[in-house]
């Protein structure tokens, strides 16, 4: 597949720059794979849509307050964005800028810079925890009044650097309603980095470290149906049915043409334009099924990215 079908055009006031009022308020379009249907619903009647039987697996990542504004020795400003801890000792993988204007050694604050690995990432050691501000994406130009709402509420296990952003509709009598299983994934930013190879197929996802009890593996397995909430938890199904061991990391790749062996539904947010979510969301609804999809919400004036509104696809 070729990252131009990845494209689409969106009007930039679409593009979310706050969390809906509440939760559960966002507006969810619903898709039937088997007989075409579309409805346009809210994301609390989510509980009505779903087949009897369904197990609702969410990914219970708890994002870091990974974002560090920092100042330069000798003054000017500087940004690390934390995106994984290496081990023992304060040592972390973290993105840093301005980059060229940076050097092994230096200090920024309680940030040392250790060793650049390339792409602006850089091998560093930090004195303490975490304490910086939510690691909110670009396009989103707002300060967040509430840093909360970029955590679900089911949030548990501290470690990623963006949020898994289909669970932040929901709310804890949405989850009532459900039969609900939790595994994790800790979110990094290469999930989110565009594909810059001409070709699917020659662009390489960095792994991320994902986690599933003994307990709830077994749950998911007998689950008559499977509801996977978010393409950071389809990565993880779909990755341990293939046989690779409870926990550890996993570089899977979900583009059209994969064979889905776990996953019956999929509740996902609108995803940016040449990216791998929106490749794996073509790969469970169709390529030609989700650029209609894509086009009917924009007519309809969904809110698309991280704040933006839901499609449940069965």
């Amino acid at each position: 597949m070729k990252a131009a079908e990845l494209d689409y055009a969106l009007p930039p006031e679409l593009i979310a720059q706050r969390p809906a009022a509440r939760r559960d308020r966002s507006r969810l379009l619903v898709y039937e794979r088997a007989s075409g249907a579309v409805r346009h619903r809210r994301f609390a009647e989510l509980p009505e849509e779903l087949p009897e039987g369904t197990l609702t697996v969410v990914n219970d990542t708890r994002v870091l307050p990974a974002r560090l504004r920092l100042e330069r020795p000798g003054g000017g400003e500087a940004e690390v964005l934390l995106l994984e801890r290496l081990g023992a000792n304060g040592l972390w993988e973290g993105l840093a800028r301005p980059s060229r204007k940076l050097r092994a050694g230096q200090r920024l604050g309680p940030v040392e810079l250790v060793e650049p690995l390339g792409e602006g990432r850089w091998r560093l050691r930090l004195e303490g925890e975490p304490a910086g501000e939510p690691p909110l994406p670009p396009y989103i130009t707002e300060p967040l009044a509430d840093p909360g709402r970029y955590q679900t509420v089911y949030a548990e296990k501290e470690g990623s650097a963006a949020a898994p952003t289909a669970g932040l509709h929901f709310t804890p009598e949405v989850l009532g309603r459900l039969d609900v299983e939790h595994v994790t994934l800790h979110v990094g930013l290469d999930t989110f980095r565009p594909i810059s190879a001409d070709d699917l197929s020659a662009h390489e996802l960095h792994s991320e470290r994902y986690a599933v009890s003994e307990e709830a593996w077994a749950r998911i397995v007998a689950a008559p149906r499977v509801l996977a909430v978010g393409t950071t938890t389809v990565r993880v199904l779909e990755s341990v049915v293939r046989g690779v061991p409870l926990q550890g990391r996993t570089d899977l790749f979900v583009m059209p043409g994969f064979e889905f062996r776990r996953v019956d539904s999929l509740l996902t947010n609108f995803h940016l334009p040449r990216s791998t979510l929106l490749a794996l969301v073509m790969s469970f609804t169709g390529v030609e099924e989700t650029r209609s999809l894509y086009r009917l919400a924009i007519e309809e004036r969904y809110r698309f990215y991280s704040f933006g509104d839901a499609m449940l696809v069965l």
